[in-house]
């Protein structure tokens, strides 16, 4: 009898911006590719901008959003891969910073450092994109080696790119 071989484990990083309620679209796409998901949000996120019961229902596992006592058991293994789906500006900026107030970029910031691949799918304004600190975090994390999916401001019937970043972890 052979041993069945564990499932590559993808952490999940949700960003507070109205288009996180449809985060269960990436879980979905990366369960069916054979991914075990892991979700971490960020505290804002965590204030209704997804429905965490379902969310935790599909990935069968408590949602993260506060760091864990020392003495606590560790309730994700480390990550195989990473994806920050929708990033915001906040944390695009906090995370190139190396600002890991939150245990969302904190986990970036840790995960950056490990080499774990990383996509990110943002989700900014456009005139926040415009601004030169916004600017200066893309291009510091892209020679971290993350990888981007293209900017999406909101657009009115403008869909939200879920499953692509699951190609850009491929690359």
């Amino acid at each position: 009898m052979t041993e069945q071989a564990e499932k590559p484990f993808l952490y999940v990083v949700v960003c507070a911006a109205g288009i996180a309620a449809g985060v269960g679209e990436l879980i979905t796409a990366a369960q069916e590719e054979g991914w075990e998901v892991g979700v971490i949000a960020t505290p804002v996120a965590m204030n209704g901008f997804f429905d965490t019961a379902a969310v935790e229902a599909q990935a069968g596992r408590p949602i993260r959003s506060a760091w864990r006592s020392p003495a606590g058991p560790r309730p994700f293994p480390p990550p195989d891969a990473v994806v920050v789906a929708p990033a915001t500006f906040n944390t695009v900026n906090k995370w190139a910073a190396g600002l890991g107030d939150t245990l969302a970029v904190g986990t970036l910031c840790e995960a950056s450092g490990l080499g774990v691949p990383i996509a990110v799918l943002p989700c900014v304004a456009d005139a926040l994109a415009a601004h030169p600190a916004y600017r200066d975090s893309l291009i510091r994390l892209r020679g971290m080696g993350v990888r981007f999916g293209p900017p999406f401001a909101g657009e009115p019937g403008a869909e939200f790119p879920w499953k692509q970043a699951l190609d850009l972890l491929r690359r």
